[in-house]
């Protein structure tokens, strides 16, 4: 009797929530676990606590996935986490620029990660909002974007959650352009408004990329986060109740938030594994 080989593929989760409450972590695991038995992948995984134990992975894994989390990604410069972190990025980087390793690492960066590799590379400004940023808003792709794997299949604009009180604006273009790194998107381009818009997505290099809205994101976490009463009351505080309504609303349309969850992180999570250099087993 024949049986499918699977292939086989090794997967990190670094939490950067640092022990909070939150919705990130459990759709990430959901996202990892729909994936290998949706495409009959032996897909195994391991979660890293970065800020609370310093836990990092070894270079075993063929994909890492680095979370959001809460917090200043300025205030922890010089930390003894960000600095196992950031050890742990330079022997990623070290490997993947090594051409005589075959088989690359690809890493994906959401949220507070995208901000401190932004701060990291100093590729753009990080700085502090005006105001809170969170809801359920569109996603303007760029050039770059409109051609990038991840965003098969979404509209321009499409739709994510976003849930921060800093932005990457200012964007260094010449330091851009000597790690060969891209921008991929914006958020709402607002003419009227004398404010730059902040960064949503970035391709560091082929095996590396940002964004800066959650794309794990779904609409049950994102309900249940909505409809807490202390979050029920920012909103409606900040917003207004209509702003809130229509956050409910959009949960509902799965062309919105749920049709990104369906595709960003399975898009990279395809291209990853479609590479020959994974070993099957």
């Amino acid at each position: 009797m024949n049986f499918i080989k699977k292939k086989s593929i090794r997967v990190a989760i670094l939490d950067l929530y640092e022990g909070t409450p939150n919705q990130g972590m459990r759709c990430i695991r959901e996202i990892l676990n729909k994936f290998g038995e949706n495409n009959n992948f032996d897909l195994i995984w391991h979660e890293f606590e970065v800020r609370l134990n310093k836990q990092v992975p070894d270079l075993s894994y063929d994909i890492y996935i680095s979370s959001g989390g809460p917090g200043s990604p300025l205030d922890s410069e010089g930390s003894d986490w960000e600095k196992v972190y950031f050890s742990w990025l330079n022997k990623i980087e070290h490997w993947n620029n090594n051409p005589s390793i075959f088989k690359k690492k690809r890493v994906f960066f959401i949220c507070h990660s995208f901000q401190l590799i932004c701060r990291y590379y100093k590729i753009a400004k990080v700085t502090k909002r005006k105001s809170t940023a969170f809801g359920i808003f569109p996603m303007h792709l760029l050039a770059d974007g409109k051609s990038e794997i991840i965003f098969k299949q979404l509209k321009n604009p499409f739709y994510s959650v976003d849930s921060r009180d800093y932005q990457i604006i200012e964007p260094d273009h010449n330091k851009l352009h000597l790690m060969g790194a891209t921008i991929l998107a914006i958020e709402k381009d607002r003419s009227h408004v004398p404010l730059e818009r902040a960064i949503m997505a970035i391709r560091l290099n082929e095996n590396m990329i940002g964004t800066q809205f959650h794309p794990e994101a779904d609409a049950i976490g994102m309900s249940l986060h909505l409809q807490t009463e202390e979050k029920k009351k920012t909103v409606i505080k900040n917003y207004g109740i209509e702003k809130w309504q229509s956050m409910i609303d959009h949960l509902n349309d799965p062309e919105k938030i749920m049709w990104t969850y369906a595709h960003i992180l399975p898009n990279f999570l395809l291209n990853a594994v479609e590479s020959p250099k994974l070993v099957e087993v």
